[in-house]
């Protein structure tokens, strides 16, 4: 092999370093017609450093063979390539070692152009030359990097099983080298540099670590897809970790991918691991910079696209807050409700005698293994934590304070998702609002606040609902079409048990009360009439989504047309007449099609019910208005 200082193996790094920066950099250049021009050239460059070692090693063969007519001995220990890549000392070794750099660069480059079929089969030559020495100083980041792209290329042809085998042997290696070894291992740069002018060994162990943080990377996304969820959640947090520890990342995407994994964590009521991830995503988004200006937006296109991204990924990262203060909430609730959804003072009280020290002493125990962050984030992560509890709260004013967290979380994300624009996504922001006050509304006493919460409900919802075109957003008006006749019901329930409380209603409150009933149908009604097909028909069979909810708004409608205020018998008549045939419907359905029937149980028990009693009170009603004329 030439000596690593002369001018033609200068030549020949050179060449390599041209076709990185062909292929990492100028590619980044390439026009849309020709979008891989820059590789093309990087491919053929490395081609010719592979022949020129393929010469010098020729060459070389032709020198020892005229050593050994003349006596001398040839090591038969780089007789193959394989035995040659692991002796790295030496020159037959190090240059095998070289020409699968090589071949792996080839493979990373075919699969880059979409090549890869050519691409699987470099990397599997890379991996046979370096397969009898894979734990070495020499191969192992190659090795580990080979098998990473191998995993990404059997991921890509949805192989799952296969690139799982790839990335778990590339992870076991890693971990099988740093207790053998645990030294920088060369880098795949340190093949093809000019003696003297190799990377220091702080850079070669960031790059090393950096490869194996990949590793994690793609193992998370095989186990998600391998629906190993618990599993891909570890290995994301810990790739997390260590991209901040090695200052690997780019502030917005590992933003949104730690805000994304708290989700994750949500679903599994793990709220400290989720309130961190949350904390860490917006401290860490702050590191991409300051929004430019709408001013310097319109002045340039690259700064329009800025601020348009900084915008939407923090309006992200505030949806993730919202999602984080409603589940709170709402898995409270369902600590806290009894039987008929109401809060159990009973169940609160014992609660709030073990709850608290058994919660921090779960907080102790698993604060340390998720931290993120370093010296100049760490403080700011666990300053905003603080700002919003991870344990259930267990009365109003703790339930009040995680509300107000979610109600400014929900300014922001509405201020980038404005109903101009981002129709959907606004609504669905509006959507967590409302229940926001929904769940809060569980945790107040007072009957006339609680209305006032359900009435904040209404105020935002209604609106839109009426705007909005039900023929470009039916399923969104479907839905808000039931909350709002849910929101009414759930209103007049309250004025109900207020009114229970009086001895006389007055004329205010019975206009008040059946303003309630009949918006609440009135909503209700509109449901129904969604499902109904262009020439008005309801359907027989109810589809499975609009099942439930289309029966129990006809048995709500019933409810809230019998509860209807009136001293005129012909309307209460008429009222019981209405309230009894939406009653029947629902039992009618449910015989008609008896598999429907525990879809609403509880309703079609009550309906049935209703139907044998409400007669004798419409007869009731009759006798009396056939008496008084």
């Amino acid at each position: 092999m030439a000596a690593t200082q002369s001018a033609e193996w200068k030549a020949v790094c050179e060449k390599f370093r041209l076709a990185q920066e062909l292929s990492e950099v100028e590619s980044k250049k390439d026009p849309e017609n020709n979008p891989f021009r820059s590789k093309y050239k990087a491919r053929d460059l490395l081609k010719e450093i592979r022949c020129s070692l393929k010469k010098i090693e020729i060459e070389e063969e032709v020198s020892n063979e005229a050593d050994c007519e003349s006596g001398q001995v040839v090591d038969e220990g780089l007789e193959n390539d394989a035995g040659k890549a692991c002796a790295g000392d030496s020159p037959a070794g190090l240059r095998s070692a070289r020409i699968a750099v090589l071949e792996y660069h080839l493979g990373v480059n075919h699969i880059e152009t979409e090549e890869l079929s050519a691409g699987e089969q470099h990397l599997m030559t890379c991996m046979k030359l370096i397969d009898k020495c894979t734990t070495t100083r020499e191969n192992v980041s190659l090795y580990i990097q080979a098998r990473n792209q191998l995993g990404i290329l059997w991921a890509g042809r949805d192989e799952i099983e296969k690139a799982q085998g790839y990335l778990e042997i590339a992870e076991s290696m890693y971990l099988l080298y740093m207790k053998e070894d645990g030294q920088p291992p060369m880098d795949l740069e340190d093949f093809f540099v000019p003696e003297g002018e190799e990377l220091s060994q702080q850079e070669k162990t960031r790059r090393f670590e950096m490869a194996y943080t990949h590793t994690l990377y793609y193992l998370a996304q095989v186990y998600k897809n391998l629906q190993q969820y618990e599993r891909a959640g570890q290995y994301c947090h810990t790739t997390l970790q260590r991209q901040l520890e090695y200052k690997q990342f780019v502030p917005l995407e590992w933003a949104i991918n730690a805000a994304t994994l708290s989700q994750y964590y949500i679903t599994k009521t793990c709220f400290m691991e989720a309130r961190h991830c949350l904390a860490a995503a917006s401290i860490i988004a702050t590191l991409a910079g300051e929004i430019p200006s709408e001013a310097a937006a319109k002045e340039s296109e690259a700064e329009s696209e800025r601020r348009e991204e900084l915008l939407q990924k923090r309006a992200e990262i505030a949806r993730c807050w919202i999602k984080y203060c409603l589940n709170l909430l709402q898995d409270a609730k369902k600590l806290l409700e009894d039987n008929i959804g109401e809060l159990d003072l009973d169940r609160q009280d014992e609660l709030k005698r073990a709850h608290r020290n058994e919660e921090d002493d779960k907080e102790k125990g698993r604060k340390s293994a998720i931290l993120f962050g370093s010296s100049d984030t760490f403080d700011s992560i666990c300053s905003l934590e603080e700002k919003v509890s991870s344990v259930f709260p267990l009365d109003f004013d703790e339930a009040r304070a995680i509300f107000l967290v979610g109600q400014s979380y929900v300014a922001q994300a509405k201020e980038y998702f404005a109903m101009d624009g981002h129709v959907t996504d606004h609504i669905e922001i509006l959507q967590d609002h409302s229940a926001l006050f929904k769940v809060l509304a569980f945790f107040e006493q007072d009957l006339e606040r609680r209305c006032k919460m359900h009435k904040r409900r209404v105020d935002m919802m209604e609106p839109i609902c009426k705007d909005l075109n039900a023929q470009y957003y039916l399923l969104i008006c479907r839905q808000l079409q039931f909350e709002l006749a849910e929101t009414y019901y759930e209103m007049m329930d309250l004025k109900l048990a207020v009114a229970e409380r009086l001895d006389q209603l007055d004329v205010h409150t019975i206009k008040k009360f059946n303003h309630l009933c009949s918006s609440s149908m009135k909503y209700y009604q509109m449901f129904l009439d969604s499902i109904r097909s262009p020439e008005g028909k309801f359907p027989e069979k109810l589809e499975d989504d609009v099942l439930r909810p289309a029966l129990v708004a006809r048995f709500r409608i019933a409810r809230l047309q019998s509860k209807l205020i009136s001293s005129h018998l012909p309307t209460q008549l008429e009222n019981l007449t209405l309230s009894l045939e939406s009653y029947k419907f629902v039992v009618q359905y449910c015989e008609e099609n008896p598999e429907s029937r525990k879809a609403v149980e509880t309703e079609l028990e009550l309906s049935e019910e209703m139907v044998s009693l409400l007669p004798l009170k419409i007869n009731r009603i009759q006798s009396k208005i056939v008496t008084s004329t």
